[in-house]
């Protein structure tokens, strides 16, 4: 079955996490992505471990599989005009670079447009190519200065970091969009263009409710743990064994937890009847709620609360959600060849051209030789 890339060829010049995984998932939908690595040491990730494969580091395997790796020194004359060759060829080109490095070897959108009008260049940095340019572009970094880390952590604790390279993550798939949208456009006009995606604004335009607070009151909303700023009960409650995660989203669901709590009279309370109430006196209805929960078990509130509607769960691990998936019949993990450990799967089903071939994250340089054979044989032509 065809995919929807299918002969779309992606020169993957990027490093790390948002540019590979934004490569990777055209790579899931069809295209055929070249990652063209430096001599020796190859993308930065591979040496960022534990934990190891027996390929590279499972941080790596996350963001490169069913790429073809090629090794290229773009300070070597030779390799530079096969990285050149391999722009002109390509249908779109990712890349990370500092500002001015792609320019100095000709590689730069403009170098490329000229050899291939048809270009999607899309360019990933953390503060964009104005006065951002020359900042360096880490999840960390724009985690603490675009403000997500301050409404991240316990009220009165420090700020806290998400437990994963979020902003990356989302500023891949921002790429993975814009590319997309440019494709679309190329098929109209037959022209490419230039996307920049950054991680600040990638950031900043995930803050959803949180930054739309801030712009209609002039306030920046503050850490609150697990608590929501408008919406109680919705956070963590201990019950008898664990924690559970309850997340009453009206005055219905409210209605039925207390109900299955033994507290029906809690709906009717004037400090709780309605979600406002609520959040305003929220402590007291933190007591209420777990004087009753620490009556029994995280399971056995859970089965009680699903079973009305009302979205309640146990506080998991990564394994527990895994298992859920698995559980709820999600097909959560995908094998990607023998020597290699099974990865997540693409995250989209499509009903016409389902997401079915996953090859192993490369080897450094394993694609080397083909790949450069094939640059040498276009350069004739």
């Amino acid at each position: 079955m065809a995919m929807p890339l299918d002969g779309v060829i992606v020169a993957d010049f990027s490093r790390v996490l948002a540019g590979p995984l934004a490569a990777m998932m055209l790579a899931d939908l069809g295209a055929t992505v070249i990652k063209v690595e430096r001599p020796d040491v190859g993308d930065d990730t591979r040496s960022w471990g534990p934990p190891w494969t027996a390929n590279s580091s499972s941080y790596f395997e996350c963001a490169n599989r069913s790429k073809r790796s090629v090794v290229l020194d773009l300070d070597d004359e030779e390799d530079l005009a096969l990285a050149r060759e391999l722009a002109r060829r390509a249908d779109v080109l990712l890349e990370n670079f500092r500002d001015g490095a792609l320019a100095r070897r000709g590689l730069d959108y403009a170098s490329v447009r000229a050899a291939n009008s048809g270009i999607v260049y899309c360019s990933v940095s953390g503060f964009g190519s104005r006065g951002g340019a020359a900042m360096p572009g880490y999840d960390f970094l724009v985690q603490a200065m675009g403000g997500l880390m301050s409404i991240t952590g316990e009220e009165d604790g420090e700020p806290a970091k998400v437990g994963v390279a979020l902003v990356d993550v989302l500023t891949a798939k921002d790429a993975a969009i814009g590319i997309l949208a440019a494709l679309h456009a190329r098929a109209a006009t037959g022209r490419g263009q230039r996307l920049e995606v950054n991680l600040l604004s990638s950031l900043l335009g995930s803050l959803a409710n949180q930054a739309s607070a801030y712009l209609a009151t002039g306030r920046s909303p503050r850490r609150m743990g697990n608590r929501h700023p408008s919406i109680a009960p919705y956070e963590t409650l201990r019950c008898k064994d664990d924690m559970l995660a309850l997340a009453c989203g009206n005055d219905r669901q409210f209605g039925r937890l207390a109900e299955v709590l033994g507290a029906a009279e809690l709906a009717g309370d004037e400090r709780f009847a309605t979600n406002e109430a609520r959040v305003l006196n929220r402590p007291a209805l933190r007591r209420a709620l777990e004087e009753r929960l620490s009556q029994d078990t995280v399971a056995s509130w859970t089965a009680r609360l699903t079973a009305v509607g009302v979205p309640a769960g146990k506080v998991g691990d990564i394994a527990d959600g895994l298992r859920l998936a698995e559980s709820l019949g999600l097909e959560a993990t995908v094998p990607v060849g023998d020597s290699a450990p099974p990865q997540i799967r693409h995250p989209i089903g499509y009903s016409e051209t389902p997401v079915t071939h996953y090859a192993p994250p490369p080897r450094l340089g394993q694609h080397s030789d083909e790949v450069r054979r094939w640059l040498a044989e276009e350069k004739t032509r």
